[in-house]
């Protein structure tokens, strides 16, 4: 069970996706976690045959358990065939013709044994059940599949006690609920975020940025492109900040065990805000190496897979770094908190039209509050106020992004 969050402590194994026998590869999505984050679909990350499955599908396990066994060598092997359901008549009738051979069985499934009794033999495959008149028009009064049952009377006939001791036990418990709990979310955040304000000792700068620059860039170059190409100011944000992590790699990375260890790369995660409430931040990987109009689009698809429910595994344990951008509906300035075991997290405001001194004169600009929460066991103020100089910079150089 993989760890999905700082304080996620188990999770629900809610779907297979493989069985045994089937061949995978690194990155397929073998299974679906419920997690206090809604449904995650997990990868995995080696080559082989799946030769046991070690967890069912509505079991909750803690984080860590192995989920299932896959062997690294041989060729994938069948699953074994399901049973075929016995069928049914009433006793005296003639015998059952023989059964099909596997390649004439029907893909269906077979019905579910819930109700059945522990007691009584059951019938010999391929031998038609044995049931008394009374049982046979009690089980059609009431629903239950004959099918299912063992009977308890002669040669194993079914009698009408066998079909009310079948009624009268509870049905299966129905499948776990998919979906997105908001008030688990809301729990998840809340241990998260009092754990970093508890173990991190955060400090805070903020830079007031002048995206005048920028946004022309951006109308021009939006013009030329039609609007499924077009790109938005916080891709820009995106960028800027991931070109300035790769210059000050202390803000990118882990702090566990006592120690920092710098990321090799800069996987951003993107806070997303979703409907309803809660938030989620999955990772944009790369996000220094990528141009603008792919940033834009990984933007995009992340937004409506976490709202709908599909991200995975590998996108909420991969992130270096946070940024938020509350966009134009938002505050002027957001503050943030940590996400552990990350070391900082970039904010960016609401971009608005406001006074500002420009070669002396007051003139109208659209400006934007940058912020920084960082902490203060890796880096302190004054190489955080450079970190934040280095955005704003390259948001003045948007050609260059």
């Amino acid at each position: 069970m993989p760890a999905l969050g700082a304080d996620m402590e188990a999770g629900t194994l809610a779907e297979w996706h493989v069985k045994v026998g089937d061949r995978v590869r690194s990155g397929d999505i073998v299974a679906v976690v419920e997690t206090q984050k809604g449904a995650i679909d997990v990868e995995i990350f080696l080559d082989g045959v799946v030769s046991k499955l070690l967890v069912g599908e509505g079991q909750r396990v803690p984080v860590g358990t192995v989920l299932a066994e896959v062997n690294g060598t041989g060729a994938a092997q069948p699953a074994p065939a399901p049973p075929i359901a016995v069928a049914e008549t009433v006793a005296g009738a003639p015998p059952a013709p023989p059964a099909p051979q596997p390649s004439q069985q029907a893909a269906e499934p077979v019905l579910s044994r819930a109700l059945a009794t522990p007691s009584g033999p059951p019938a010999p495959a391929g031998a038609r059940l044995r049931v008394t008149p009374a049982a046979r028009r009690r089980a059609a009064a009431i629903h239950v599949e004959l099918s299912n049952l063992k009977g308890t009377g002669v040669e194993g006939a079914i009698r009408l006690a066998d079909v009310d001791a079948a009624a009268s036990r509870p049905a299966p418990a129905p499948p776990a609920k998919k979906g997105l709990d908001l008030a688990e979310m809301r729990k998840a955040i809340a241990a998260a975020m009092a754990r970093s304000k508890r173990e991190i000792p955060h400090y805070y700068l903020t830079e007031t940025v002048d995206l005048s620059p920028a946004m022309e860039w951006l109308e021009r170059f939006n013009l030329e492109r039609p609007p499924p190409e077009r790109i938005l100011p916080a891709v820009l944000f995106l960028k800027a900040s991931a070109l300035a992590l790769r210059e000050w790699p202390q803000f990118n990375g882990a702090y566990e065990n006592g120690a920092f260890t710098a990321a090799p790369a800069v996987h951003v995660g993107w806070a997303i805000a979703l409907r309803g409430g809660g938030l989620i931040a999955p990772a944009i990987r790369d996000a220094d190496q990528r141009p603008l109009s792919d940033l834009m689009a990984a933007m995009r698809d992340l937004v409506e897979r976490a709202r709908r429910g599909g991200l995975r595994s590998s996108e909420l344990t991969s992130p270096t770094v946070t940024i938020t951008n509350v966009g134009d509906r938002g505050a002027e300035t957001v503050t943030g908190i940590i996400y552990p075991p990350q070391v900082a997290l970039v904010g960016f405001g609401r971009a608005a039209l406001r006074p500002w001194v420009v070669d002396g004169r007051v003139e109208p600009r659209t400006l934007v509050s940058l912020s920084l929460a960082a902490d203060h066991r890796v880096t302190d103020g004054h190489i955080g106020g450079l970190f934040l100089v280095s955005i704003a910079r390259r948001l003045q150089e948007p050609k260059n992004l």
